[in-house]
């Protein structure tokens, strides 16, 4: 398989802006841009191209990370991750539209494709939640439901924070890289 030098150009920039922007917001535990980013990467350039993102950036900042480092919990990280970028790209393709009209807030369209954007954010983020507790706890050996009901604080800011992330900068963040990937007329691919 064989990828063009604009997409790999593409994932190597996100993947930088999903890492540095990790680093410059580690402070706040579970609120990370990192979800949308390889959400949009899979929406404008493939699930694959997604995917890539949300495992490299992984591979970067799951290994050189204050918080430790675990092999089995990397995995399951970047195996998560990945689900983002594949659903940013599942999404484009059966028809999820992000629209430059929506950006009115008193208009319905704003309202409608934000939520479902806001909605799949929520979504994503449970199941990668669901995913990476199930794995660290079988790997430190703690029960499941003593593992979640620790963690819950953690879980409830990712969803609630990738619901609003998702709501509020998908849309538009989608509309302005696709602007800026329209080169001469021709789309970037």
């Amino acid at each position: 398989m064989k990828l063009p030098i604009r997409k790999i150009s593409f994932i190597g920039i996100m993947t930088s802006l999903c890492i540095s922007t990790n680093y410059l917001m580690i402070g706040i535990p579970n609120v990370k841009f990192m979800d949308l980013f390889v959400f949009i990467s899979g929406y404008i350039m493939g699930s694959l191209s997604g995917a890539l993102v949300g495992v490299l950036t992984w591979l970067v900042y799951g290994t050189i990370n204050p918080y430790g480092f675990n092999m089995p919990t990397l995995i399951a990280t970047c195996i998560g991750e990945s689900l983002y970028g594949i659903f940013g790209g599942l999404s484009e393709r059966f028809g999820l539209k992000a629209s430059p009209e929506s950006f009115n807030a008193g208009d319905e369209g704003f309202w409608r494709e934000n939520l479902i954007f806001g909605i799949i954010g929520f979504l994503l983020t449970f199941t990668y939640d669901l995913f990476t507790n199930v794995v660290t706890s079988m790997v430190f050996g703690i029960p499941l439901l003593a593992y979640i009901a620790v963690g819950l604080p953690f879980t409830l800011a990712h969803e609630v924070s990738n619901f609003l992330i998702f709501f509020l900068l998908g849309n538009l963040l989608i509309n302005t890289i696709h602007k800026m990937l329209v080169v001469g007329g021709e789309k970037y691919e």
